[in-house]
C-alpha cells in the first residue's frame, strides 16, 4: 500500500475551482473491436487544450477486448496509458517493446511518426485502464519518437493526514514530483484514492485547463456532486488558487488530469495530430509511403 513520502507536505488551496460542465462518456469501439468509454471527446478539444482524448475501458467479457489494438499509426501528440487491471503488451516501429501490467503507465511520445500495437496477454478476467492524449507543441510534433514504461512500484506516490492515496504520474503535488514532467504542457497527471469522508486539496495555475474523472464512487467539487463514470470540467476562474475533492459516505477513486494550454491551431485526422491541414496531408502521404519506420 502507498505510504507517506518523506517531503510530502500539504496544499492549501483558498478558494476551490467549481465545476464548470459534467460530462457523460460515449461508448464506442477502437482497435479491432475493443469496447470502451470516450470521456474526451473531439468537441473538448480546445475546451481542454492541451489534452486530445480520454478513453476509459473496464471489461471483464475477454470477447469486449482479445482482439486489442493492432498496428496503428501516430503523429503529432503524446500517448499515456494507465493500466488498472490487466495485462497489455506494447510494440512499436521504433524498436521499443513492453508490457503494461496492474498499477503500471507506458508513457509515449509519436511525434514524426511511430507504428504501434497493444494487445492483451490474458484470455480472461479484467482488463480495466485509461488512455490520456496529450497535444505536442507545433516545435516538437516531429521530434524523435520517445517511449518509456514505469511500473507500478516506480510512480510516485503518498498519503496525506485524511488518508487519501495519491499516485503521482505526472506533474507534482503535495511536493512530490511524478513519473515524467513536460516543460511546454506542464501536465498534471494523479489517480487519487479517497477513503469515505476525506478531502484533497490540489493546488492549479488559474489558466491551466482542468478536470476529473471519477472511476468510483462519487465525489463532490464546490458542492456539485459528480457520480461514478462522470468527468467534471474545472471553470478557470482567476482567484481560484487551486481545487478542493471530497467523497461522501463511501470510498471514492477519480483521475485529477490538469495541463498548460498550448493556443495553437488543432488539425486532426484519425491517429494525426498537427497544426494545419496540409501537416495532416504530409502525415497521410508520409505513412502511406512507408516513410514511418516499419519493423
Amino acid at each position: 500500500m502507498p505510504t507517506e513520502l518523506p517531503g510530502a507536505s500539504d496544499e492549501h488551496v483558498t478558494h476551490s475551482r467549481a465545476v464548470e460542465r459534467l460530462v457523460t462518456g460515449q461508448p464506442t469501439s477502437d482497435g479491432a473491436g475493443v469496447k470502451l468509454t470516450r470521456v474526451l471527446t473531439q468537441p473538448l478539444q480546445r475546451r481542454l487544450d492541451p489534452f486530445l482524448m480520454l478513453d476509459a475501458f473496464g471489461n471483464d467479457n475477454p470477447d469486449d477486448y482479445l482482439a486489442g489494438f493492432p498496428d496503428h499509426p501516430h503523429r503529432g501528440f503524446e500517448t499515456v496509458t494507465y493500466m488498472i487491471a490487466g495485462r497489455m503488451r506494447h510494440r512499436d516501429s521504433a524498436g521499443h517493446e513492453g508490457l503494461l501490467e496492474n498499477g503500471s503507465v507506458q508513457w509515449m511520445t509519436a511525434g514524426r511518426g511511430v507504428i504501434h500495437s497493444e494487445m492483451p496477454e490474458q484470455e480472461e478476467g479484467v482488463m480495466e485502464g485509461f488512455q490520456l492524449w496529450l497535444n505536442l507543441p507545433a516545435r516538437d510534433k516531429l521530434c524523435e519518437p520517445w517511449y518509456r514504461d514505469f511500473a507500478a512500484a516506480e510512480l510516485p506516490r503518498f498519503t496525506t493526514a485524511d488518508g487519501v492515496e495519491v499516485r503521482v504520474i505526472a506533474g507534482a503535488s503535495h511536493g512530490i514530483a511524478g513519473a515524467v514532467s513536460r516543460d511546454a504542457t506542464a501536465p498534471l497527471y494523479l489517480d487519487v484514492h479517497l477513503p469515505a469522508g476525506a478531502r484533497f486539496a490540489q493546488t492549479l495555475p488559474p489558466a491551466h485547463n482542468a478536470f476529473l474523472y471519477v472511476y468510483r464512487g462519487e465525489v463532490a467539487v464546490a458542492g456539485t456532486a459528480v457520480a461514478e463514470q462522470r468527468m467534471a470540467i474545472f471553470a478557470n476562474a482567476p482567484q481560484a488558487d487551486g481545487v478542493v475533492i471530497e467523497a461522501g459516505a463511501a470510498p471514492a477513486r477519480m483521475l485529477l488530469i490538469a495541463g498548460r494550454p498550448l493556443n495553437e491551431p488543432i488539425a486532426q485526422y484519425g491517429p494525426f495530430v498537427m497544426n494545419t491541414q496540409d501537416e495532416i496531408d504530409a502525415a497521410l502521404a508520409d505513412y502511406r509511403d512507408g516513410r514511418f519506420a516499419a519493423r
